[in-house]
């Protein structure tokens, strides 16, 4: 009982540090962005603004390839609670979200990088990329409606796999909606109220990036601290633990697999 009793305080000051206390320091700092912001404060961003988007979009195949082995496994992979608790309540608390991390906050997950070589060399090159995950929604699943923890990054998703009628995966970014289109890029604030819908009887997969927002002097050099502080605080060093035990678990799997594959080839 002592026990239970001290990890209830610990999560609830938890809880006070990460959306009281950090949520009203980052509120202060949000309303200085878009005066800085080299892309304006709307919604959706035009992709083609982008130089580095056209090399993503036209290796999509190669990205799609390395997603097509991973789900494979699809019903293993980690939720995006198992990742990242915190976040449950409000987007989450099924297991009709997957995710396969390559990087969080700019965190490299070394092992699941290595299983998709192509994706993490395409996407290293992307100035400011922080965040970079396979985001996986099963049949009938719907992210409810909620904002990013932080205007000073944007959102990139590369449509990689979209079940027909494709008007039935789409996602509400403030007052405009639009669907995705296997292949063709999606850039948007995700600051914004928003809320994602996969209501076919099929597999949606996309590319999931947070990258840091273009800004000019001296914003941009303070989005840069306030982001290694967000790195180092208590919510992302859980995921990021998270994420590294996941990967062990992911790593043993693969290989009890692989050796099926050499045993049963071995005997035919």
């Amino acid at each position: 009982m002592v026990k239970l009793s001290l990890e209830n305080l610990k999560a609830k000051f938890r809880k006070i540090l990460i959306y009281n206390i950090g949520a009203k320091l980052l509120g202060y700092f949000e309303k200085l962005i878009p005066k800085y912001s080299l892309i304006g404060d709307t919604a959706f961003f035009e992709p083609h603004h982008f130089e580095w988007v056209d090399e993503i979009d036209a290796n999509w195949i190669l990205i799609r390839k390395e997603l097509d082995e991973l789900l494979k496994y699809r019903d293993d992979l980690p939720n995006f609670q198992d990742i990242s608790p915190d976040q449950a309540d409000y987007t989450s608390p099924d297991d009709l979200w997957k995710t396969f991390f390559m990087y969080g906050y700019g965190i490299k997950a070394e092992k699941n990088c290595q299983r998709c070589p192509e994706t993490t060399r395409l996407i290293e090159k992307i100035p400011g990329m922080k965040t970079a995950f396979f985001s996986i929604l099963m049949p009938g699943k719907h992210i409810p409606e909620h904002r990013g923890p932080y205007k000073g990054v944007i959102r990139y998703l590369l449509a990689l796999k979209v079940p027909e009628p494709r008007e039935k995966c789409r996602i509400r970014v403030g007052d405009e909606t639009r669907h995705w289109e296997e292949g063709k890029s999606m850039i948007f604030d995700d600051s914004f109220p928003h809320e994602a819908w996969n209501e076919t009887d099929g597999v949606r997969a996309v590319l999931f990036l947070d990258i840091m927002r273009p800004m000019r002097f001296p914003l941009s050099f303070l989005n840069e601290f306030i982001m290694k502080i967000i790195a180092i605080s208590p919510y992302i060093q859980d995921a990021n633990v998270n994420q590294k035990n996941w990967e062990d678990h992911l790593e043993k799997l693969f290989a009890k697999e692989n050796k099926k594959e050499k045993v049963s080839s071995s005997t035919q």
